[in-house]
């Protein structure tokens, strides 16, 4: 039995699917060789609008992403989408640059100190 389209993508556009089975066939295609010219340059237009069309789905699913951020009392989850994840993880990453860069300068000072005092 065939897959229904949704209403959203009853369009022209061929599913996420089609597009890279499409895509892998015309890629082993023109691997191969051997046809006219015409033609391979016919296949590589083709090959970049589905590779455009596959570089969008996949645009689109990855900010619909949500990330588990914890569980409420009652057992359900707690999610928060992709992109505060990723701030927060901006986030502690200057943080910890922060605490190294700081770590480090002290402990330069204690060495320079230490020697300054030996001679």
């Amino acid at each position: 039995m065939a897959k229904k389209r949704s209403a959203a993508t009853d369009s022209d556009e061929p599913t996420f699917e089609e597009a890279m089975e499409s895509l892998e066939t015309i890629v082993r295609r023109l691997e191969q060789g051997g046809g006219p010219l015409e033609e391979a340059l016919g296949d590589y237009s083709t090959a970049i609008g589905l590779l455009k069309t596959c570089n969008g789905r996949l645009e689109k699913a990855e900010r619909r992403v949500e990330i588990l951020s914890g569980v409420d009392s009652q057992g359900n989850p707690i999610t928060r989408p992709v992109e505060d994840a990723e701030s927060t993880l901006e986030e502690k990453q200057q943080s910890r640059s922060s605490r190294r860069s700081a770590s480090s300068n002290k402990t330069r000072g204690d060495d320079d100190s230490d020697a300054a005092g030996l001679f």
